[in-house]
């Protein structure tokens, strides 16, 4: 049987004694119903891994025993930011889960001039709240020991100065694509515009930032569909996902 991994912001080390948040808690004893004795590993995103076992459990909380780091990490060499503007429905969520679980270290929800829904205030805040358990969740599952970043939703006209990667790429449909020059970079920006796309005047903006055309073959992707395979692509020409020799 698989052992439970749970996410923690705590300060964690062998030998110690941790009462866990009351959201992993509850997690523990009633999703997972374990008992004490039981074994599990804990991450808090500094690196690497605790094995642990439940020492008590209580109605709202749960104590564990650490009993050794591990330094294991399953971080991607390329360092792959991911700016997407904000889709309807749940296909945010599920991009956003999928990009963690395919290795990307930093989501940028964006609002173009032709994103339909509008985020302020406390309802943005309650999103990025959820965009981020969604990001532990998947940590969780996958076996990332370290978070992606969500940033906080922005406008594409502020992102695009803080994009530093050594290469950038705008999905977008184009005679040309982007080449391969033959180095290895170690850090790439993915742009997703919105269903409708990114306007006319969006797209030479992104140009003046140096972000290459990528296109996607000849199919028209879904914008939930076109994050994952972009990123799937990148990984596998330079990161971590490579299948063939």
């Amino acid at each position: 049987m698989r052992i439970p991994r749970i996410y923690t912001e705590q300060l964690l080390q062998p030998g110690a004694t941790v009462q866990l948040e009351p959201g992993p808690s509850q997690h523990i004893a009633r999703a997972l119903r374990m008992r004490e004795g039981a074994s599990l590993l804990l991450f808090n995103g500094r690196g690497g891994i605790y094995v642990a076992t439940v020492a008590s459990l209580g109605k709202k909380s749960v104590t564990v025993a650490i009993t050794e780091h591990l330094s294991e990490e399953l971080e991607s060499p390329l360092r792959l930011e991911l700016g997407i503007a904000i889709s309807r429905g749940d296909r945010m969520d599920w991009v956003i889960q999928k990009a963690t679980e395919l290795g990307v270290a930093s989501i940028t929800p964006l609002m173009t001039e032709r994103t339909e829904i509008k985020l302020k205030g406390d309802r943005a805040d309650k999103k990025l709240a959820h965009w981020r358990q969604i990001v532990i969740s998947a940590c969780e599952q996958s076996g990332r020991n370290r978070l992606p970043t969500v940033e906080p939703v922005g406008k594409l006209a502020n992102w695009l100065p803080t994009v530093k990667t050594d290469r950038r790429f705008v999905l977008h449909h184009r005679d040309t694509s982007a080449k391969n020059t033959g180095e290895t970079p170690a850090s790439a920006a993915i742009l997703i515009g919105p269903e409708g796309g990114l306007s006319p005047e969006e797209i030479s903006e992104v140009g003046n930032f140096d972000f290459e055309a990528l296109t996607l073959g000849p199919r028209v992707l879904r914008t939930e569909t076109a994050p994952l395979a972009a990123i799937a692509i990148l990984q596998a020409q330079w990161g971590d996902m490579s299948a063939l020799d």
